[in-house]
């Protein structure tokens, strides 16, 4: 019989399943240890020390805290890194650099590599930012070091290239007004922001480019970032305004005239466009208070809380709505000098400007009822696109029942300014919400509908009525059909009230606030009239 063929003995028998068995544990152990790279024959990953991370970081912070002593002590390079480093920042005109550390990452030979994003604020002209990343090595005395290189500085610093900084002609170009007469700061200073403001929309004032040269020869290789509108405003070339130079010299003298030396704006534009025609502060230089002061427009607001009341229905003017001293609603709310009309009209508390008569009618309107028509009639609330910086007015929904009380006298939470109210004076007689502008590329990005002719001429007569018999009488007399609403606003228990008062003549509106002026009727309506004075015509 073959061998093949004999059967095998059984001790033979287990001994070869016992070699299987073996054989097949060190195959799988070894399977295993090769997926988990614990075989000897593979490469292990590099280990990202911690120490090396926080010696990049260090040395970001004090580089960006101008510590450049300090930074250069953590490179491998000290005198040189804290000459380059000061010469990078004080010859680029760099104040406070920004330097964010990011992802790290380690090579073979035990370099630690992070990276970091740069935001340079170049003075004057903006920020300047790019990426780059640091190198960190291991010393002998087992110290980490950021390995110096001028590369890490910005990608391109090398040892044949550097950086210049050149500023461009940031003359500011002439501004003038509708009729093409040039608007000055020395005639009318508190146009200098104004004029300013204008300027730099356009696309004028600071320019500049940092340039990559070549050290040796001096020459350009290249460009890093350009700063302004390269397509701004000529040299020499002017830049219409919708301001009326007129209009603004008879606000400015007003304000001197009348303000009594307290902080006062003023703002007067066209009913039929929103075109301004006048933006005046007192004190001129600094805040611009007319377009981006945040004022609660006390009882101007009365005509916003009277549209919603005649859109909804809640009110006639011949209706009796009782005008006490006192309401109390949460808090106790009075009227100017604590007067009252037993047995009013709507119309007499309109045009005496009564807060209780006006509280009282709170549960007539939704709690963001206010809101709601003060944004889709009058525009209050949307962004506008004026052509400078503004507040657009701000109507929260209140609270509680104390603050929709408040909310309905201008007060609480409701705030606007001379631009903003200056257009819903503008809005109320015409009954189409114009966004101002005073530039021409103000694009108008609001959503507004019309008002109902018969609340526009109910609002017209309010506004009237409050010239003949109510708070604004300092306007009367005046050539035109001058309506107007006058505003006592408080600010706190212990500050005077804030004088309001806008004013509707022909096709131009105006807009008043006299800080800590008391009353409307006595500081902010002489302002009115010493300007209407000046100028009997409209614009043309």
């Amino acid at each position: 019989m073959p061998d093949s063929e004999r059967p095998v003995p059984a001790r033979r028998r287990r001994w070869r399943l016992m070699c299987t068995a073996i054989a097949a544990a060190a195959a799988v152990a070894a399977g295993g240890a090769y997926a988990g790279q614990w075989w000897p024959f593979t490469s292990r990953q590099p280990v990202i020390s911690p120490k090396a991370v926080a010696q990049a970081e260090a040395f970001l912070a004090d580089w960006a805290g101008g510590r450049t002593e300090s930074a250069g002590a953590r490179t491998t390079s000290p005198d040189q890194a804290q000459t380059t480093l000061r010469n990078f920042t004080a010859g680029l005109d760099i104040a406070a650099p920004a330097l964010t550390a990011g992802a790290a990452s380690a090579a073979k030979d035990g370099t630690v590599t992070v990276a970091f994003s740069a935001k340079m604020p170049v003075a004057g002209l903006g920020t300047w930012s790019y990426d780059s990343q640091i190198p960190v090595r291991r010393q002998k005395d087992g110290a980490w070091k950021v390995a110096w290189d001028l590369s890490l500085v910005h990608p391109h610093l090398s040892s044949t290239e550097k950086f210049r900084l050149q500023r461009q002609d940031t003359a500011i170009p002439p501004v003038t007004d509708r009729n093409g007469a040039r608007l000055s700061a020395d005639a009318n200073p508190s146009l200098k922001p104004v004029i300013d403001q204008i300027a730099q929309r356009a696309g004028a004032g600071p320019r500049g480019v940092i340039e990559r040269i070549d050290r040796a020869s001096e020459e350009v290789t290249g460009t890093e970032v350009r700063f302004g509108k390269e397509e701004g405003a000529a040299a020499g070339q002017s830049i219409r305004s919708t301001l009326d130079a007129k209009w603004q010299a008879a606000a400015d003298q007003a304000l001197a005239a009348k303000a009594d030396g307290k902080d006062a704006a003023l703002v007067a534009l066209r009913i039929d466009n929103g075109e301004i025609l006048a933006v005046a502060n007192s004190p001129a230089a600094g805040f611009n208070r007319a377009l981006s002061g945040t004022y609660a427009p006390g009882s101007t607001w009365k005509i916003v809380t009277t549209g919603a009341l005649f859109l909804g229905g809640a009110v006639k003017p011949g209706d009796i709505v009782d005008c006490p001293k006192y309401l109390t609603v949460g808090k106790q709310f009075h009227n100017v000098e604590t007067s009252e009309f037993p047995g009013a009209t709507f119309t007499k508390n309109f045009t005496e400007s009564c807060n209780t008569g006006f509280i009282s009618l709170r549960g007539k309107v939704g709690d963001s009822e206010l809101g709601e028509v003060a944004g889709k009639y009058f525009g209050i609330g949307q962004k506008w696109n004026v052509g400078l910086p503004t507040f657009d007015g701000s109507v929260p929904t209140p609270g509680d029942q104390t603050e929709k009380a408040a909310s309905m006298i201008g007060q609480g939470r409701v705030l606007g300014n001379p631009l903003t109210m200056a257009s819903v004076a503008a809005t109320a007689v015409s009954g189409s919400f114009h966004q101002p502008t005073i530039t021409s590329d103000g694009e108008d990005r609001t959503t507004t509908s019309a008002l109902p002719g018969e609340v526009v001429s109910q609002l017209r007569a309010l506004m009237r009525a409050t010239v003949t018999d109510g708070t604004a009488r300092g306007l009367a007399g005046l050539p035109g059909n001058v309506g107007a609403k006058t505003g006592t606003a408080e600010v706190s228990e212990s500050a005077p009230n804030n004088g309001w008062v806008v004013a509707t003549r022909g096709n131009v509106a105006v807009a008043v606030v006299v800080e800590g002026g008391i009353t409307g009727g006595s500081s902010a309506v002489p302002v009115v009239r010493h300007l209407l004075e000046a100028l009997p015509h409209d614009p043309s």
